[in-house]
């Protein structure tokens, strides 16, 4: 049985984070949103859902709740949901459960006739938020004053902008999952000796230094908000790997003294956590990988297996009911759920699946068309990768 953790600090701090997105974003529910008590939610979901037949088409990321999750034609990570809906081409109307930025990649990604839908434009992601497009822009002129832009590779993490997206494949760069990071991370360093890595500082450093064969001293952090990145030219200079100053507010609160807690608690558990973690909770782990990783493990550990599991708690809550033979815990019993991809609920959906039923389209996404271009030439060259080596 999962522990229900207690809310903290950070929960209060990333509510008001939420607020101001609703604010840059515009309104997020223009008319009236159903309350979250209305004891006919369910059936008035399922009766919009009927009206609008195959012309919907709705994707439900991993960390969204069980109540949304219930009605999703497809679950997964965020790039497998927008190649399922490229894959749909007759849904007339996408309605993308996650986050802002999953939303538009489903917008690149698919064609000009389909509409894709962000329930709450509130839901977005404050990893993604840390690097703007002019704070990057102006990074990348600060390296081209130094001479080192022609031997620096862009790669951003797919929890980024479109905007970033479109700057890394404006620049030669590539898209990376935390599933493929180390064979993108292999295929820049085959051509130029530096890579400039983007949102997530703690995947770039886990992945460069756990699988890349750098080392900790080769990686420097650029923070956006000091002069110079907070680096000195030399730095930049001697830098194989230029990590920008972005983390994911989930992932990133996981420390060494849970592993320790945890492990004392619980005897012979196994810890597994996501890369987005810090470096030093990384290799305290057992086990490292993606969301679809975590889930695979799980489903294929014996009945009787102890884990603690570090990424967004909807999923680990939803593996623990899923897998009542092994014992899954939480990995710090006092993290929140990631606020943002936490707003969308069942009254926005509902709110959202009456409203196209009504023939109204509210908070749709759409990416401008040459950001969509380039940020498509990125994302190609992250589907050309090589491939990985097989085990003999």
């Amino acid at each position: 049985m999962l522990t229900e953790p207690q809310a903290t600090p950070l929960a209060l701090l990333l509510m008001g984070r939420d607020e101001d997105l609703r604010s840059e974003r515009g309104v997020s529910c223009p008319g009236e949103l159903p309350l979250a008590s209305d004891p006919d939610l369910v059936e008035r979901a399922r009766a919009a859902r009927q009206r609008l037949g195959d012309r919907v088409f709705i994707l439900g990321h991993h960390y969204q709740r069980d109540e949304v999750i219930q009605f999703a034609d497809v679950t997964g990570d965020s790039f497998k949901l927008a190649q399922s809906a490229a894959a749909r081409p007759d849904a007339e109307f996408i309605v993308f459960c996650g986050v802002h930025f999953m939303a538009e990649s489903a917008d690149i990604l698919t064609s000009d006739r389909q509409q894709v839908i962000l329930p709450d434009l509130a839901a977005g992601c404050s990893m993604a938020d840390m690097a703007a497009i002019d704070q990057v822009e102006k990074a990348w002129a600060h390296f081209e004053e130094l001479g080192i832009a022609d031997q620096v590779t862009p790669i951003t993490y797919m929890n980024s902008t479109a905007a970033i997206k479109a700057f890394t494949g404006r620049h030669g760069g590539s898209v990376c999952t935390s599933s493929n990071a180390e064979r993108a991370l292999a295929w820049a360093f085959a051509s130029k000796p530096k890579i400039f890595f983007l949102p997530d500082q703690h995947l770039g450093r886990n992945t460069a230094v756990l699988q890349a064969g750098q080392s900790l001293s080769d990686c420097v952090v650029y923070d956006p908000y000091q002069p110079n990145g907070g680096l000195s030219d030399t730095q930049l200079r001697e830098a194989s790997m230029i990590l920008w100053r972005g983390h994911c507010s989930v992932h990133g609160r996981f420390t060494e003294d849970n592993v320790r807690e945890v492990r004392e608690r619980i005897p012979g558990v196994r810890v597994m956590v996501h890369p987005e973690c810090r470096h030093q909770v990384v290799t305290a782990a057992d086990l490292v990988g993606s969301t679809e990783y975590i889930i695979r493990q799980v489903a294929a550990a014996p009945p009787g297996t102890a884990w603690a599991i570090g990424t967004e708690l909807n999923l680990v809550r939803r593996l623990a009911t899923q897998h009542p033979e092994q014992q899954i815990v939480y990995l710090d019993k006092t993290v929140c759920y990631c606020s943002t991809m936490n707003r969308i609920d069942l009254p926005h959906l509902v709110w959202t699946l009456e409203q196209l039923a009504d023939g109204i389209v509210s908070n749709r996404i759409r990416v401008d068309a040459d950001d969509a271009h380039w940020a498509r030439v990125a994302l190609d060259q992250m589907l050309a990768l090589p491939a990985a080596p097989t085990a003999d």
